[in-house]
């Protein structure tokens, strides 16, 4: 079984994509992390995320077990991520490692933005995350803050706009809901209603015949 979970920044999709995961015995890929990944390492490395040949370069270099997923949460990692996920050669690289993670008979979890529309587009269940940019902002705010970061609301509300305008509007692989998606709005749901919500959706999925 390959459940297939997208959406925009801080909507609540990695939360209930790792409950899923843990709920129905499925390893979980977090594929924004790889975007992230790539990213910061351009930006380590002292080159300009929006330089695609460095980006390529540092996806066809990226080692899935060994990213640092503390320092992929920064709010730069996010705008370099924004970038190198509009590069078409970047999400070549990268789908090529996703699809061989969701190929595993043992089934798995994969969210990010494009997973039900192109990278498992057969996937059994999918879900489309969603919530209120006031919302996800806050959501973001009080993580960043959490780490140390300091960031004023309205600065982090335009970082997340910017970064919902580019993946929309990108030419390769733009983010929306698939046609046979499932939406959830987390907007006035707490995390245990979210995933509780998450959960009916997918019982109801595999209780259909030739699920």
């Amino acid at each position: 079984m390959i459940i297939a979970v997208d959406g925009p920044t801080a909507s609540g999709k990695g939360t209930i994509a790792q409950r899923l995961a843990d709920h129905y015995g499925l390893k979980r890929l977090d594929t924004g992390s790889l975007y992230r990944a790539v990213g910061l390492a351009v930006v380590d490395a002292g080159g300009d995320p929006g330089d695609e040949d460095a980006a390529v370069a540092a996806a066809e270099k990226l080692d899935l077990g060994a990213i640092d997923q503390y320092r992929i949460r920064s709010s730069a990692a996010g705008l370099a991520a924004s970038k190198v996920a509009a590069m078409p050669k970047v999400r070549v690289v990268l789908r090529r490692a996703q699809r061989v993670f969701a190929n595993d008979p043992q089934g798995a979890v994969l969210d990010g933005r494009d997973i039900g529309t192109v990278i498992c587009p057969d996937a059994q269940v999918k879900l489309f995350v969603t919530a209120d940019l006031d919302v996800r902002t806050e959501r973001r705010l009080k993580e960043l803050r959490g780490r140390g970061e300091t960031i004023e609301f309205e600065e982090l509300k335009a970082q997340i706009a910017e970064r919902d305008r580019r993946d929309m509007e990108r030419a390769d692989s733009p983010l929306y809901q698939a046609p046979d998606a499932h939406l959830l709005d987390t907007t006035g749901l707490s995390i245990e209603a979210a995933v509780e919500a998450a959960c009916r959706i997918v019982d109801a999925a595999l209780a259909r015949p030739g699920t």
